[in-house]
């Protein structure tokens, strides 16, 4: 990887990992363009400069992290599906992370979902988050660890789906990507270490330069999230998706193999 590279995935992280678009899918791809998705640090680079964006969500709702302990008590339960389902799948997900077909196939599907969900969901009003709510608002987003499937999609439908409006529900998923996004750094990056994997000064400066790019696109981008969506809704997404995964399935049969294995 280069620091070209390292730029773009960077901006492609921090624009997408908060729409309903699947960053993780937009990071396959783009890597498979560049012809180092099969290398090691790459995987690595795409989970480590998540940090970047959380840190986005910390700096733009910061007084809302300090509201009250029952805020961290909620997302604690959110968190708790992701957990065990993903120590009980770990190698599964691994598996379709190399799945460029997964992906586009995951982006159709998810396309025509968001072309529906404000006629089923969209005039919720909801803004009281329980316990229960925030379970299942958990769950929604375990549906995520196939990519394609958007973290932010999911746990936004997830939402909705009980009654919370759409920029409440978006809010919430931000919220929960803090704990989903650095549970998932950290012990991948414990997996890498405990294989012997070792960072290269350049690989170390590509990381902080990947962080810093992925936290300043994501405050960008999730302002001009909820501003949008609040007032137009999820369908531009959709069609986004599914033009997406169809142009992902014609390259990857008709011009060229992606392959990231």
């Amino acid at each position: 990887m280069d620091y070209l590279q390292a730029v773009v995935l960077a901006i492609i992280e921090g624009i997408t990992e908060f729409l309903p678009v699947s960053s993780t899918g937009h990071m396959i791809i783009a890597s498979s363009f560049f012809g180092i998705a099969q290398e090691d640090f790459t995987k690595l680079f795409t989970i480590v400069i998540q940090l970047g964006t959380i840190l986005s969500v910390v700096v733009l709702y910061f007084k809302r992290f300090f509201q009250s302990l029952d805020f961290y008590y909620k997302l604690f339960v959110a968190f708790i599906p992701a957990v065990v389902l993903g120590l009980l799948f770990s190698d599964l997900i691994d598996e379709l992370l190399e799945s460029p077909v997964t992906v586009a196939v995951s982006l159709i599907i998810g396309g025509f979902i968001l072309l529906k969900v404000d006629d089923w969901f969209g005039d919720a009003e909801g803004t009281e988050i329980s316990y229960g709510t925030a379970f299942k608002i958990g769950f929604f987003q375990c549906l995520a660890m196939i990519p394609g499937v958007s973290r932010s999609g999911a746990s936004i439908v997830g939402g909705m789906s009980q009654k919370l409006s759409r920029t409440v529900a978006a809010e919430f998923s931000f919220f929960l990507a803090v704990p989903t996004m650095l549970g998932a750094t950290v012990k991948k990056s414990w997996d890498y270490y405990q294989d012997g994997f070792v960072l290269t000064g350049e690989q170390i400066n590509l990381l902080v330069i990947g962080n810093i790019v992925g936290f300043l696109v994501a405050l960008i981008a999730i302002k001009s999230f909820i501003d949008y969506l609040s007032k137009n809704g999820f369908k531009v997404f959709g069609y986004y998706r599914i033009i997406a995964g169809a142009a992902i399935l014609i390259i990857h049969f008709f011009i060229m193999e992606l392959t990231v294995v």
